[in-house]
This record gives structure tokens, sequence and C-alpha cells, in this order.
């Protein structure tokens, strides 16, 4: 009895003893993670499938796995973790694309779907990278790439070759260790036979700091005889925030939108103030490419400075780079200059020598001494006429319409814009404390504020509405539709394939809004234009060439419910004719009506 007693507790204890260990097993072991499956079909523009396409898929920590489509255009990733991953479809003749599968877009199957249709892509980029640097030898081990598009290396010969690309406007990037990264901005006019191509020099000498003949040859125009920065409204609205956009501009080195103008600084981070002192090199600078004539010779400048004084001041300079030279170098205009006041002063630079030729003027800062870190020369305005101008008077000359401020001299020494696009949206928003960002955005976008010139002659505009680039009147008893509230202008070459304007439109309220475009041609002619055609809810011509009109559709959202109106500009062929588009105030107290500009397109 007491044998059996015995084996029956030391087969209980034995029991205890493996459940204990099993279960301390099963607690030590891992979890496994969840698994699926990811699949999709790869179409044409027209539905059908596409085979043989390379489908790649990769995330983080994770092995790149690749797959490819098969006759029904179908691909499979099986037994998958459930994380981010991303999915790359290529095959020759097809323009690349890419997708991201998160954790949320498996079902409760744990299967996600990514289908994507691709677009068919022929056209190719090509061309040789030369080393500035060695003789202009053929340069090895260039990155070059066009983003999502493609990404290629140049071996010894220094070419290469982008492919799988549709004809649009693309911006290529060169970067080399060592080597200044540069970019060149290809259209869809520089295709031939579906190819682009390119000579690219890297590493060739500096003409301006980190700008080289090739960066300059691609400088943005400098269309307009005035530029202003800052945000104190010093003379409003002519020196308010909002009509404001220097800050639009090519700057370079260390800058700052502030509320007494746009400031060119010593460059002052860590990385930067490695820069030699150098009174011939600017530390900062803006600059662009400008036509001078007699009637836009003489540049003045309105500036003050911070963090000087007398025994310490700013050492500024305006250089100019003739690059129809056979070697172009940056030259002075005249010798360099001081300033010490934070009270505004007017400098002149003359640029007689150039009358007649298009070349890049840069104004900048100079760094005068080691540890020079802080000074800063505030530009208030960067101002071209045939005189020097000084305070804030508008540029002199003889008006084309009186009371326009805009004169015969700056209509006949505008540059013709070379774009014939432009949006009034935004793509960055902001307010008064903020919206430098957004001006910088509209360079990118071709926005007609930054690519055309405002003209405040009464009323400020409104910036940022989402309904785009806003003009409009004051609530006064003031009357006038011979000199309007505001306006905008800008001039163009006129021609078969490039005369005909469409401005895209709408207004707000019960109100009438009162426009005008006119056209004056260099000569001081002055025409005001009736539209074709129009699509506004109700439209009709009034006083003095103005047209009124009603059309309350319309938004970033919704762009086909704008108005639009049509000019024919076939009577200016063959001439440079400077368009104006102006909001005029035909009602007493009405109220601040308004003009949005949604759109402006030549065609």
């Amino acid at each position: 009895m007491n044998r059996k007693l015995r084996a029956i507790i030391y087969f209980a204890l034995m029991g205890t003893f493996f459940v204990s260990t099993f279960s301390c097993i099963q607690e030590d072991e891992p979890l496994e993670e969840p698994r699926g499956t990811i699949t999709g079909t790869v179409t044409d523009s027209e539905g059908q499938p596409i085979a043989d396409v390379s489908v790649m898929l990769a995330g983080v920590g994770e092995e790149e796995v690749t797959v490819t489509t098969g006759s029904d255009g179908k691909y499979i990733f099986e037994n998958v973790t459930l994380k981010t991953r991303a999915v790359k479809f290529s095959k020759a003749g097809w323009l690349a694309v890419s997708l991201t599968v998160n954790p949320e877009k498996f079902n409760s199957e744990n299967i996600a779907t990514a289908d994507v249709s691709l677009v068919f892509a022929s056209a190719k980029i090509s061309g040789i990278i030369k080393d500035g640097k060695n003789g202009d030898a053929s340069l090895e081990g260039v990155t070059v790439t066009v983003g999502v598009a493609g990404t290629v290396t140049t071996g010894s010969d220094g070419v290469f070759l982008l492919e799988n690309l549709i004809v649009e406007d693309y911006t290529v990037t060169f970067t080399k260790a060592n080597y200044e990264t540069v970019t060149r901005n290809v259209s869809e006019a520089d295709f031939v036979d579906g190819v682009a191509n390119l000579e690219v020099i890297m590493g060739s000498s500096e003409i301006l700091r980190g700008l080289t003949y090739a960066d300059l040859q691609a400088a943005e125009k400098w269309y307009y005889n005035e530029y202003r920065g800052g945000r104190n409204a010093d003379a409003y609205p002519r020196w308010d925030w909002a009509c404001n956009y220097m800050s639009a501009l090519d700057f370079r080195g260390a800058w700052q939108e502030q509320n007494e103008g746009t400031t060119l600084q010593i460059r002052n981070s860590e990385d930067d103030r490695s820069n030699p002192a150098d009174l011939n090199v600017f530390d900062s600078y803006v600059y662009g490419s400008k036509l001078i004539t007699e009637d836009n010779k003489i540049m003045s400048l309105r500036i003050s400075t911070h963090n000087t004084d007398e025994a310490n001041p700013a050492y500024f300079g305006v250089q100019v780079v003739d690059m129809s030279e056979a070697q172009p170098t940056a030259v002075k205009i005249g010798e360099n200059r001081t300033y010490a006041s934070g009270s505004y002063g007017d400098v002149e630079f003359d640029l007689s020598d150039y009358v007649g030729k298009e070349v890049i003027i840069a104004v900048g800062i100079y760094r005068q001494s080691t540890g020079d870190y802080y000074k800063q020369l505030v530009l208030r305005a960067i101002r071209f006429a045939d005189r020097k101008v000084e305070n804030w008077d508008w540029l002199p000359g003889t008006e084309v319409v009186e009371g326009w401020k805009l004169t015969q001299e700056t209509v006949s020494s505008t540059m013709p814009h070379t774009k014939n696009s432009f949006t009034g949206i935004s793509p960055v928003s902001g307010n008064r404390d903020n919206y430098v960002d957004a001006y910088r955005a509209w360079r990118t976008v071709d926005h007609v504020a930054s690519e055309w010139f405002f003209v405040p002659l009464k009323k400020d505009p409104e910036v940022f509405p989402s309904e785009g680039y806003l003009i409009k009147t004051r609530n006064t008893p003031e009357v006038s539709t011979i000199v309007p509230e505001a306006y905008l202008y800008s001039k163009f070459s006129i021609s078969s394939g490039s005369n005909q304007l469409t401005l895209s439109t709408r207004n707000f309220g019960d109100n009438f809004t009162y426009f005008k475009l006119t056209a004056i041609e260099n000569d001081g002619t002055v025409t005001h234009l009736d539209p074709q055609s129009n699509t506004a809810d109700e439209a009709s011509a009034a006083e003095d060439g103005t047209w009124k009109f009603k059309h309350g559709d319309g938004g970033a959202g919704n762009p086909e419910g704008y108005s639009s109106f049509v000019y024919d500009l076939a009577q200016f062929n063959g001439k440079d004719v400077t368009l104006s588009l102006g909001i005029y105030n035909a009602e007493a107290n009405s109220g601040e009506n308004k003009l949005v500009i949604h759109r402006i397109d030549l065609n």
C-alpha cells in the first residue's frame, strides 16, 4: 500500500513538472509577426494589362523582393509582414511609379491591393558631364537624377542617359562629392524627337560666389525697374508687406525679410563662418539678368543697416557680369561703398557702360574682416531709371496715363516676359506675420504677383485667398474709371501663337466689379481692350473702356467655375506691348469690390 501511494505521489509530481516546464517554454517563445499578402494589377491608360513589369517590394529593415507581372498584369507578394512598404513598378518604355502600402491598407484577411496604371514613356534626357576643374575632361561618378522618374551615375566617359520619361518639364540635378551641385531645367520644347540633350560643366570657376558661367546663363530676369522689400507701410499702400515682393528674387548666402526691408547679412552659421574676409567677393547677394537702356541706366538702392556704426560700417556694392564677353568676370561698379545708419538713404550706381546689353547685376555685402559676423545691409528698394531715385518717390518720367505713375520711360525699358502662363493661386498660404515662405513658393509656380509688377496706387491687395490673387477698390466716394485703384502690368512680345489673352476670374457679392485691360506700346500709345468673348454671369462695357461684371463661381477646387474673358491681341503682332490689368472704383461708397486673378494665359 505504501508503495502504491509513493508511486501515485511520484507521477503527480512529475506531471506538475512537465506542465510547468511546458508553460515556461510556451512563455519564452516569441510571438510570430502577423503576415499577409500584397497583390495588384498593372494596366495601361486604357485599362489593358501590362506584362513583364518589374515590381519591387522594399521596407525599412526588410529584404527587397522583386517579382514580374504575368500576361494578365497581375503580381503577388506573399508572406509579407504588415509594415509600411514601398512598391516600385518599372519597365523599359514606361514611366516608373512608386506606391506606399501602409498597415492600414491590409483588410481583415491580411490582403492589401495595390493596383497601378503606367504611362507609356519613351522620351529620354541624355548628355555628357565635363570636369571644369580638369580642362573639361569627362567626369565620372556624377549622380544624375530627375526624382522618382530616374537616377543614373556617369561612367568614365561622363555620359548619362535617363530613359522611360514622358515629354514634360523636368529639373535635373547633378551631384558629386567636392563639386558644387548643379541643376538644369528641361522643358517640353527641349525634347526633339523624344530626346533632350544636355551638356553640363561641373567645378568650373566661380564668377559670383557659388555661381559659374553656366549657372549665370540661367539667371532669373529682372523684367521691371523697381523691386521692394520689407513689411512696414511707410507710405501706405505702396510700401506695405502685401505689395513688397523683393523676397521672391534669387538671394544667395544669408538673408532675411524684415520689417525694414530684405536684409543681406554676413554669413553667420557655423558652416559659413569659414568664408574669408574679402572685399572683392560678395559674402551674400541678390542677382538677376537685366537689360540696360538709356531709360534705366542709373541704379538706385534705398538702404539702411543693422549692427553697424561709423567705425564699423557695412561694406557693400554692385557687380556686373557681361555674359557676352569672351571671359566673363564680375566687374565692380565704382568703388566699394560703406553705410552705417539705421535710417534710410539712397545711393546710385551708373550702368551707362552697359546700355544696349542684357547683363547680370548683383547687389551684395562684403565680409570686411574675420569675425565680421553680424552686419546687415537692408534693401528697401532696388530701382532703375535715367536718374537717381530718392525717398519714396515714384519712378521719374512722363506718365503714359495721368495718375497711373507708370512712365513711358519705364514702359520702354521693361523687358518682355519669357513666360506666358501665370497663376494667382499661392501654393503656400501666409499672413502679415509669416509670408516669406509663401512668397518664395511663388517662384516655382509662376505666380502672377512675382512675375507681373503690382502697382498699389490707392489700395493694397489680398495676397492669399483660396480663390486667387485679389485686387480691390476702397469703400470711398472717390470715383474714377480712368485711374485704377491698383493694377498689374507686364510686357510681352506679341506674335501669331501668343496673341490671345485669357483672364480666368470671379468676384464677390451683389456689386459689379469694374476692370480694364490696357495695352501700352513702347512709343506710349495706349489702347483699352474689349474682350472678344466672356463667360461671366453678367458682363458689359462701361465708361472709359472699363468692363463691369458679376460672377460668384470658382475656387481652387473648382477651376471650371471661374468666368473667362478672352482678348484678341492680333493687332499688336510683331510688337512688344505692355499689358496692364486694373480695377476701378466706378460706383461711390460701394464697398471693397474685388477682382480675383485665378489665371492669366497667353496663347
